[in-house]
């Protein structure tokens, strides 16, 4: 089991940027592979991007592909989501969640942060 805290979001114009970021405690952190999802008022859940258990392969939404990047330092038990060119749209709250199977669905996320609020005001 890990516990996972959000930190990072705010306030931002349209074109903006942001980075956020999760640190993990407890077990084997370097094992998990990781990925930020985001709910809006309304709206179900979505995925927004993974990292592998090494952090040489990353996964986007095609809605944030080429805007956000998604990186992990094993040494401090983090990860981080830099976006750029933020849009409206982009508003809600980010989870960060982590998960033993490799190219995990949803479901197989077992363990969540409690989230962080991103707001792009256009």
């Amino acid at each position: 089991q890990v516990q996972l805290v959000e930190s990072g979001g705010g306030l931002v114009q349209a074109g903006g940027s942001l980075r956020l970021s999760c640190v993990a405690s407890g077990r084997s952190f370097s094992s998990y592979t990781m990925g930020w999802f985001r709910q809006a008022p309304g709206k179900e859940r979505e995925y927004v991007a993974a990292v592998n258990w090494i952090g040489t392969s990353t996964y986007y939404a095609d809605s944030v592909k080429g805007r956000f990047t998604m990186s992990r330092d094993n040494a401090k038990n983090t990860v981080y989501l830099q976006m750029n060119s933020l849009k409206p749209e982009d508003t809600a709250v980010y989870y960060c969640a982590a998960s033993t199977r490799n190219r995990p669905d949803v479901r197989q996320y077992g363990n969540w942060g409690q989230g962080t609020q991103v707001t792009v005001s256009s």
